[in-house]
């Protein structure tokens, strides 16, 4: 089974969304997703109220998940490490013990060559369109990376 875990800072906003979507992309026989905060602003709290609303709009239910923060061992439960931005990715590879846990982690966006950002913005202080935006911008590239993934 392959794993995958999606980091942003919270673990409320960017990436439970890309956790939601990469699922919905990729047969739960075959794969496991989870997602996690580099930060412990909100450990054991749902997604904030606006990425349940913009997930279920498209017809994808987060509301379920909890906010949990990265930790070492992470390294070791997962294949692939997708950070959300720089700064958590920054964040995550400090937490490296040795070349092996560095190879997993990955900027999230790399994989849409489309965009020349590859920071996923934070919506947490926009509004429903900042949500709307970061939910297209991660559908995208999550159904870049699953299509990566099944070949």
């Amino acid at each position: 089974m392959t794993r995958i875990l999606m980091v942003c800072l919270g673990n409320i906003c960017r990436s439970p969304l890309a956790h939601g979507i990469m699922e919905s992309k990729l047969s739960e026989n075959h794969f496991y997703v989870d997602s996690a905060g580099t930060a412990a602003y909100h450990v054991g709290n749902a997604p904030d109220k606006r990425s349940i609303a913009v997930a279920k709009k498209h017809g994808l239910d987060i509301s379920t998940q909890n906010a949990r923060q990265f930790k070492v061992s992470d390294f070791d439960t997962f294949d692939y490490i997708y950070a959300m931005d720089q700064s958590n990715y920054k964040n995550i590879v400090s937490l490296a013990r040795h070349p092996n846990d560095i190879e997993k982690v990955k900027l999230f966006l790399e994989a849409n060559t489309a965009i020349q950002n590859k920071n996923m913005p934070d919506p947490y202080y926009g509004d429903e369109s900042d949500f709307e935006y970061v939910y297209k911008l991660a559908n995208k590239t999550c159904a870049i990376i699953a299509e990566g993934l099944k070949h």
